[in-house]
């Protein structure tokens, strides 16, 4: 039995201290290594203030534990939508010192609310843009409709590949999908049927994905786990919203086919982003954070422990990424303007159709 983490699952794992080195070696340079390009910083605590998803591998976290003397503490606030209100709700009070985990569907609610101060890594990547000179790109990946493979070869059924295929009769109760109001994966899909259909269409489609009996999970988890059949946990819904590298970790045990298939006509690329929070108590060692997620060591080990493109194009992907995980060559987009002032209302219209 396969378990997803990263962008796709909540596991957590609090990081433990690793040796810290002296101020003295601090001061003697050690903060210019690959895993972070900012001045040393202070030794201390830094808390990362993120997703239910953060997975990214222990020991290159412990390295920049080591090479920077300081310890992360990771502190969980729920999906990417949660983790955008709990930090509006709390500006006054920080939950912490960096965040991780804001991603293009509310970048800009963070942004306005003032949650993230301005920083700019000294050493960012060629072909990678910062928002508003205050949120860095760590990390980026498509949501897209997955298919169980099995299930279809099975039941003698196409699979399908277009939004329109899913509210043909022929995959009627098949589908299962995230609440666009509690998880990011779930706005992403929205913004795509936006993208596809229009704002004056997307209702449509959607009352036609109801009537075509479209179920509705509060998280990506529940809806990955709880109720897709190539999960492999007792699922019963062949079709489920997920992304485009996830059949890179369903793969059988000869490595020469995937049980699960990406539908990359089904696409919104989502972009994750890094900053400093505003008001923070260690602004010094958030800044040092948000480097090493930029830096090789964490880049590198983005696709296996997250299971998300790096955002940096010169970081080396794995092998056979290539075959079972390759980004939409036309994902859908919507304006990141029209995003910010319609994201809201977009969602209590997809919620009068949807849920009622």
């Amino acid at each position: 039995m396969l378990r997803l983490s990263g962008a796709h699952a909540g596991t957590i794992h609090v990081v433990p201290a690793a040796g810290a080195l002296s101020v003295a070696l601090l001061l003697a340079g050690c903060g210019g290594s690959e895993s972070g390009g900012a001045d040393p910083a202070a030794p201390g605590t830094v808390t990362l203030v993120t997703h239910d998803s953060w997975a990214l591998d222990e020991k290159v976290v412990e390295r920049f534990e080591e090479e920077s003397g300081l310890t992360v503490e990771v502190s969980a606030a729920g999906d990417a939508g949660t983790l955008v209100n709990q930090l509006v709700l709390t500006k006054d009070a920080p939950l912490g010192d960096a965040v991780f985990g804001i991603d293009n569907t509310f970048a800009s609610r963070a942004l306005e609310a003032g949650v993230v101060e301005e920083y700019t890594p000294a050493d960012l990547p060629d072909g990678v843009e910062q928002l508003g000179g205050a949120l860095t790109p760590v990390d980026q990946g498509d949501v897209c409709v997955n298919a169980d493979e099995a299930w279809f070869e099975k039941s003698d059924l196409e699979v399908p590949k277009t939004l329109e295929d899913l509210a043909d009769p022929q995959y009627r109760d098949l589908l299962v999908v995230s609440n666009p109001a509690t998880s990011s994966p779930g706005l992403a899909f929205l913004l795509a049927t936006v993208g596809a259909f229009g704002e004056d269409g997307f209702e449509d489609y959607w009352a036609s994905l109801v009537d075509n009996g479209v179920k509705v999970a509060d998280s990506w988890e529940d809806a990955y786990y709880v109720d897709f059949s190539g999960a492999g946990e007792g699922g019963e819904r062949p079709l489920v919203l997920s992304y485009a590298t996830s059949p890179a970790f369903t793969v059988s045990e000869d490595g020469s086919e995937s049980t699960t298939s990406a539908l990359l006509e089904t696409c919104f690329r989502q972009v994750e982003y890094a900053g400093v929070l505003a008001g923070s108590d260690n602004p010094e060692g958030a800044q040092a954070f948000v480097d090493f997620l930029l830096g090789e060591a964490a880049q590198a080990a983005l696709p296996e422990s997250m299971y998300m493109y790096p955002a940096d194009p010169a970081t080396k992907l794995p092998a056979d990424w290539e075959k079972f995980a390759p980004q939409a060559e036309e994902p859908f987009e919507v304006d990141p303007a029209e995003v910010s002032e319609h994201r809201d209302e977009w969602i209590e219209r997809w919620t009068e159709t949807v849920v009622g």
